[in-house]
């Protein structure tokens, strides 16, 4: 399709970079990542450039308020590739004056000198795919790195940048509430101001997923789950960290900015195999239109589209606006902070409370897993331990 020039917005504009290959592949993993024997990087890097420069004119002008570089592992990247693609961001976009720029790594790809480099390059935030500190977890969940490789990369990475983060892993099989609370309390003792906790869950398409089919582990119960998560919660609050997602805790003003524009359904251009935008179209004064952009998941066949046609996108989708009010609530209803009322509004011209079935949002009330102010609709502490559903429920109330 044509590309028409990006309406100018006052709201939060990124970038994702995705990077595809890793040193090995997760079993519960359901990422677009890949592991090869040989990488070309100059060739690479070139076709990173090539890509950011086709999104770029499509967007040019626009205040670019995040990148984040996403992966498979980026830290496997050159840092002279990252100081390249960071380089020429001002060839297209206004930076902001606090533009967050994030990079993912694993332990065993973090070293002293590399982070430096990765620094020099305007990198300002990390993100460190720790994913536990047991031994036998780390096995477990196909980890290549050990506790000891956790606990030195995070040295440096707290040393090096001001803002990082780490994820980990919980609700294993065999985990107790007990040994994940210990766990968790060693955590908070390494972590600087930001924490993501995710519950472990079985993607189809995963090695974890076929395992699990066959009985060959089980995961916690439902009761156990929850009251994990309830306990992660709390502990972290005792320490100064905010709920912010579902699976994401802060320090106050240490959020990360690149996952609230998709929580909050701003724009994002992308670039590399397998990445995915949402990017405002302008066609006239009158009209405007949503698109979804997702590239070619395998590396050569997007490096090929590239190198042909200055990009690698395999689909470009006008997003209907029913389809877009129900991207919206998904992302929005994970956020603590719930719906904003009048951003539902201006972004799409439609009243939120119009299109619910009072009955049924009348019975989440009820049931203490919504709640409803004058600005916002949001879920509850309860709710959050039902969020699936909930979301599911209200979506099903939309649609109708």
């Amino acid at each position: 399709m044509t590309h028409n020039k990006i309406l100018s917005q006052k709201e939060n504009f990124g970038l994702y970079i995705h990077w595809p290959f890793c040193l090995s592949k997760c079993p519960y993993c359901d990422f677009n990542s890949h592991v090869i024997n040989s990488i070309d990087q100059k060739q690479w890097k070139k076709a990173l450039l090539k890509e950011l420069d086709y999104v770029g004119n499509m967007t040019r002008g626009r205040t670019l308020t995040s990148v984040f570089f996403g992966g498979g592992t980026p830290s496997l990247m050159p840092a002279k590739t990252v100081q390249s693609l960071i380089d020429a961001l001002g060839n297209y976009w206004v930076l902001d004056d606090s533009l967050e720029i994030t990079l993912e790594g694993n332990p065993n790809s973090i070293d002293v000198q590399k982070y430096k480099d990765f620094k020099s390059a305007g990198i300002n935030r990390v993100s460190v795919g720790i994913q536990s500190l047991r031994s036998d977890s780390l096995k477990f969940l196909g980890r290549l790195h050990s506790v000891d490789d956790s606990k030195h990369a995070l040295d440096i990475t707290r040393t090096l940048f001001d803002r990082s983060s780490f994820d980990l892993i919980y609700a294993l099989p065999g985990q107790s509430l007990e040994s994940w609370n210990t766990e968790l309390l060693e955590a908070l003792d390494m972590a600087q101001d930001h924490l993501s906790l995710y519950q472990l869950v079985i993607e189809p398409g995963t090695a974890f997923y076929t395992r699990h089919q066959r009985g060959e582990f089980q995961l916690p119960s439902e009761e156990t789950s929850a009251n994990m998560f309830t306990h992660t919660r709390e502990v972290l609050a005792s320490r100064g960290y905010d709920l912010y997602e579902v699976s994401n805790f802060a320090k106050p003003g240490s959020e990360c900015r690149h996952n609230v524009l998709y929580w909050d359904y701003d724009d994002y251009a992308c670039i590399g195999p397998g990445a995915h935008g949402r990017l405002t179209l302008n066609n006239s004064p009158q009209t405007k239109q949503k698109i979804a952009i997702k590239n070619h998941r395998a590396p050569d066949v997007w490096m090929r589209h590239v190198m042909e046609k200055g990009q690698g996108q395999k689909e470009v989708l006008v997003l209907p606006g029913a389809e877009q009010i129900t991207e919206h609530l998904l992302m929005n209803l994970r956020l603590v902070s719930g719906v904003n009322k009048e951003r539902f509004f201006s972004k799409h011209g439609k009243d939120l409370m119009d299109l619910l079935n009072p009955k049924r949002l009348s019975l989440l009330k009820n049931l203490g897993y919504i709640v409803e102010t004058k600005t916002t609709l949001k879920v509850t502490d309860q709710g959050m331990l039902r969020l699936d559903a909930i979301t599911s429920d209200l979506l099903t109330t939309f649609l109708e």
